[in-house]
């Protein structure tokens, strides 16, 4: 059974396929397990609960079923806008560690795949077992017996999504100023020493805030979803044009809520930015999202609302928080197929100050931001 996809038009049809889809892969699964129960088993461990479609492609036995995952990785791809920048996505994956032993001890497992629209309005999981019938489990209790998931690698997706968004951003930006397109920040820090890499003194000094620490609510995540994949998109005004900045930066470490991580990652380069302050948002993944399209849509609404400021200059930084307002509008009313998509926001980070334990807007993140001054190599 080859699952299809409908062709990319709004971003709630993709979620609708994509749920479709799963669904079909998850029957295709369950009709074939007795043969796919050996690779699986070889394949998936306390160190790897996924099996991905690259190491499924590799087994004789796993062959016909690969088959149809490698048509829906291929449409999903292209539908997120991310088929240039990575080669697969999908994976088969057991739902939570404390299934492992179970299934390896020969449990017969069910096969689920994530419903469609907001996680808030589930009001269950649908999953098969190995004879075709459905079986409706608790959205939040994870269940006692076994679960493969028909799902994409969030990790592997988001990785490819970010740099998707960052370079679309840059593209769109690029053709509107040819001769002036921002440079990456590597070219930014350190072109004086490309030109001249004998003199240290010409490197300028790269100064910078540090997130130091964060810390997320529980969040009621379905136990089906696995793993938050949280991105921030830190927004600002451009140093020499009057141009929104948006820089879409990864925070892979960020799996769990109720959990403190300590990253030590710099959030946010200060040349980048025109004044001495900045706005943070928080985002998760999104299974319906076209990342190229978000990142031009995220680009348009910041644009028009910096263009709608007669004199930004008048207003200083106080025009970012109506660039990040909306930027939040546009998310949830054109993107979103889960609510939890946007998590929290910071508004108004200043340059050089030092943030303990400091809580986001929306009260669902607690960070610590510290200034970080970067010297040139000696």
């Amino acid at each position: 059974m080859t699952p299809t996809l409908a062709s990319p038009t709004p971003a709630s049809s993709t979620a609708v396929s994509t749920a479709e889809s799963k669904r079909a892969l998850a029957l295709s699964l369950s009709q074939q397990y007795q043969q796919l129960a050996p690779v699986l088993h070889r394949t998936i461990s306390q160190y790897q609960l996924n099996a991905p479609l690259n190491e499924l492609k590799q087994s004789k036995r796993a062959a016909p079923f690969a088959q149809s995952m490698m048509a829906m990785d291929e449409a999903l791809r292209v539908e997120k806008g991310i088929d240039s920048y990575t080669d697969t996505i999908m994976e088969l994956r057991l739902a939570d560690q404390s299934m492992l032993a179970r299934w390896q001890a020969g449990q017969s497992p069910l096969f689920a795949w994530e419903p469609e629209g907001n996680d808030q309005h589930w009001q269950y999981i649908e999953a098969y077992d190995i004879d075709g019938n459905i079986h409706l489990l608790d959205v939040y209790e994870v269940p006692d017996r076994p679960v493969l998931v028909v799902d994409t690698n969030s990790r592997k997706e988001l990785e490819a999504g970010i740099k998707a968004m960052n370079d679309e951003i840059k593209r769109l930006q690029g053709e509107h100023h040819p001769d002036a397109a921002p440079r990456s920040m590597a070219h930014q820090s350190f072109s004086a020493a490309a030109s001249d890499f004998n003199t240290q003194a010409e490197v300028p000094s790269i100064s910078t805030t540090v997130l130091s620490k964060i810390r997320l609510k529980d969040d009621q995540e379905p136990w089906i979803s696995g793993k938050a994949e949280v991105y921030a998109i830190v927004t600002g005004v451009n140093p020499s044009r009057d141009e929104p900045v948006l820089d879409i930066i990864d925070m892979p470490y960020l799996d769990y809520s109720e959990t403190d991580y300590f990253p030590n990652q710099v959030m946010i380069h200060w040349q980048r930015y025109r004044w001495s302050a900045a706005d943070m948002l928080l985002m998760e993944k999104d299974d319906g999202t076209n990342y190229k399209d978000l990142a031009r849509a995220l680009l348009e609404v910041a644009t028009a609302a910096l263009k709608a400021i007669p004199d930004p200059e008048v207003q200083a930084y106080a025009v970012i928080p109506q660039l990040t307002g909306k930027v939040l509008e546009a998310i949830p009313d054109s993107w979103a197929t889960n609510d939890d998509d946007f998590i929290d926001v910071y508004y108004t980070l200043r340059q050089g100050q030092t943030y303990t334990d400091y809580t986001a807007a929306g009260n669902n993140a607690t960070a610590t931001f510290t200034p970080l001054t970067i010297d040139p190599t000696q």
